[in-house]
């Protein structure tokens, strides 16, 4: 049997797994692929050039952590888009890889959104979580994941995307357009 006070969860932090997973209403639409994806593009032959290789390609996803999309917010302060760094909006639309913990749901396979949060509910989701350690994982149509109690690393496309529940309140603002768990 579970220790009940390890999976007590926060008022918001149950809406967010709902509105994660689709169990509330209006939710359960899936994310399109980015915009600009131009999938005939790979179809193509690469130039080839005589010079050494200047930069890393663009389809590897940049390896980051929670830390790096971490910001200043006084508890209890509203967020506002101004107070993202420049490290985080430069993440906008790449693709990334980040590790983390599943947030249990309902559901244990095939799930096509999840919220993915920094530790394993230890402290991420009682009074006072901070805003910027979930997100909001949408995987793109045909894939899915899997629930794990441990740590998965997941890429896709990262996103500032602000979800807020009936109360008005920010449930999370950042997503990922889901390409793979691992």
């Amino acid at each position: 049997m579970r220790d009940s006070s390890r999976w007590k969860y926060s008022r918001g932090a149950w809406a967010l797994c709902c509105i994660a997973t689709g169990t509330a209403i209006g939710c359960g639409q899936m994310a399109v692929p980015a915009k600009g994806t131009n999938e005939s593009a790979f179809l193509q032959p690469a130039p080839v050039s005589t010079q050494p290789p200047t930069a890393v390609f663009s389809d590897r996803p940049r390896e980051i952590t929670f830390d790096e999309i971490k910001f200043e917010i006084e508890k209890g302060d509203p967020f506002t888009r101004n107070l993202l760094p420049e490290r985080v909006t430069g993440l906008e639309q790449k693709r990334i890889r980040i590790r983390g913990y599943i947030l249990p749901s309902f559901q244990q396979t095939g799930l096509k959104q999840f919220v993915l949060v920094r530790d394993n509910m230890e402290c991420c989701f009682g009074p006072g979580a901070a805003i910027y350690d979930c997100i909001v994982v949408r995987m793109i149509p045909g894939k899915t994941a899997n629930f794990s109690i441990r740590p998965v690393a997941v890429q896709g496309i990262f996103r500032i995307e602000e979800l807020r529940g009936p109360d008005g309140n920010h449930l999370a603002i950042y997503t990922l357009d889901g390409e793979e768990v691992q």
